[in-house]
């Protein structure tokens, strides 16, 4: 062990909901050792870094909170970006997290002593702690996926990210190229499109989208909800039941959709002028088989005289703009990047390093698995949140959360019952994940005629869903299984990192 390290019990990865939630429910259990390390200035995950126009999100804000701490306060159905963010910040100020927060302490490396039976951290400034237990909150969606387009760098203008839009951008009277037309899109297309001398929007795969109806919560609701606070968990229930009756369409009997397909269509048509540019955003595969939008300002957008739809992919940028696939070059002055995150690779190389020095980004090289999303052979006491196959497209991933960090006070409860360094076996592991894989393939998911960010670029699997119902991840997760782990493995009991490529699952 180092010695000038700071030695904890439980370090969490990440100051998002995962992470938020994993330190209240350590604190309730009577756990206070532990460190939650950000490597943003504040709190709040992907509501802290995604800051561009429109931000909300697009699960129905009743379900969208911890079911200990409902907020009878969102002022809309679906609540914007700024509200998420000061739900998460009234969160750490009402359980006393501050002091055990690290903010701008991003944490570059986490390897697992073998001797010591502890995992050893070092942040960017070269400080080091231990920990006995380590839980990654980072996220399923935290890293950006930047395209690789030709000339890209030799672009004069300003080039953003939408997962890193800058506070002071500039957009008013420019001309805009924006590339992506999926569920962020959807969301700052219509508010720059507002400011832009002239927008083109590039769009390489039409999304399904069906009317999102926000809507305000009125004054005399919200102090309904907070003087009685069964009627806003009935809300929240009957969201949850509603969402949970979509699963069978989504998962074998596609021809369920058909009521969403039929709304989709109608929509579109009513909302867009042109019956050329509608027939440009139709769908050609089943509706849930990508992600489906909710929106009721993206398509009217396209009515405006100062914005274009171009129904191709982009070859090449240049010095001054963008060159489609049919070789027609658009200028712009900013270009806009809404091409979504490294999903499929949710691990950077080097953070994660198990026994045998196994990289957990190489071993997850043809695609992330995991037992039951959360523990990986060859990484002892290494926690996952919103790990492989985890991802719903039905309703709120904080329930998915919830369940892990049940099993998570679970498995401590055992940990520290034996004092002993927990390895989920790999037999318990292959038979998840072969489980996991013949539910989806059948699934619309897997079997809808599209090529969604859900499956695997090199594998062609998909990682990334949770083929059921969100109550039977629950079920299965409500206690830790001590049977599918072995305690204080050594080296020889754990496969070396070829292996585990080969393994693959």
């Amino acid at each position: 062990m180092p010695a000038d390290a700071q030695h904890l019990s439980i370090a969490i990865i990440g100051a998002g909901f995962g992470g938020l939630e994993t330190a209240i429910r350590l604190r309730q259990s009577g756990r206070d050792d532990f460190v939650v390390f950000e490597k943003s200035a504040g709190v709040g995950g992907t509501w802290w870094v995604n800051r561009y126009p429109g931000c909300a999100c697009d699960v129905p804000s009743q379900l969208y909170s911890l079911s200990f701490a409902p907020n009878p306060d969102w002022t809309r159905h679906y609540a914007p970006r700024s509200e998420i963010q000061a739900y998460l910040e009234g969160l750490v100020a009402e359980h006393g997290l501050a002091g055990q927060i690290r903010l701008e302490t991003e944490i570059t490396r986490a390897e697992w002593h073998e001797g010591d039976r502890r995992w050893v951290l070092t942040d960017q400034h070269g400080r080091r702690y231990t920990a006995r237990v380590l839980v990654s909150a980072l996220g399923g969606l935290s890293r950006p996926a930047w395209p690789d387009l030709p000339g890209l760098d030799e672009f004069t203008g300003q080039v953003v990210h939408s997962q890193q839009w800058p506070d002071d951008l500039d957009l008013d009277g420019k001309r805009l190229a924006v590339v992506g037309t999926g569920a962020s899109a959807a969301q700052f297309v219509p508010q720059v499109a507002k400011r832009a001398g002239y927008l083109t929007v590039f769009q390489r795969t039409p999304a399904w989208i069906i009317p999102r109806r926000d809507r305000p919560i009125g004054p005399i609701w919200r102090r309904l909800f907070r003087r009685v606070p069964l009627l806003q968990r009935l809300a929240r229930f009957t969201i949850y039941a509603r969402n949970e009756l979509r699963v069978p369409a989504l998962l074998r009997w596609h021809w369920l959709g058909a009521g969403h397909r039929w709304l989709a269509n109608r929509h579109r048509r009513a909302q867009i002028e042109d019956p050329e540019i509608s027939e440009k955003f139709r769908p050609n595969y089943d509706i849930g088989c990508k992600r489906v939008i909710l929106s009721d300002d993206f398509y009217p957008t396209f009515n405006r005289d100062n914005v274009a739809l171009v129904d191709r992919a982009v070859a090449r940028v240049t010095e001054s703009g963008v060159v489609d696939a049919d070789g027609r070059h658009h200028p712009a002055e900013v270009l806009i990047l809404a091409t979504g995150f490294r999903a499929t690779e949710p691990v950077p190389e080097g953070l994660f390093i198990g026994r045998d020095g196994c990289d957990l980004a190489d071993r997850w090289r043809d695609g992330p698995a995991a037992y039951k999303g959360t523990t990986v052979h060859g990484f002892p006491n290494l926690f996952i949140l919103l790990g492989p196959n985890t991802a719903l497209g039905h309703s709120s991933v904080l329930l998915m959360i919830e369940s892990q960090i049940r099993y998570l006070l679970s498995a401590l409860d055992h940990l520290e019952a034996e004092n002993g360094a927990f390895e989920v076996k790999q037999e318990a592991q292959t038979r998840w994940n072969n489980w996991v894989e013949q539910r989806l393939s059948r699934s619309v998911w897997n079997a809808g005629g599209c090529n969604s960010w859900y499956l695997h670029p090199r594998s062609g699997r998909n990682t990334t869903i949770w083929p059921g119902f969100v109550s039977d991840f629950r079920r299965r997760l409500r206690q830790f299984d001590r049977d599918a782990y072995q305690a204080n493995a050594s080296a020889q009991e754990t496969a070396d990192c070829a292996d585990l490529r080969r393994l693959g699952k």
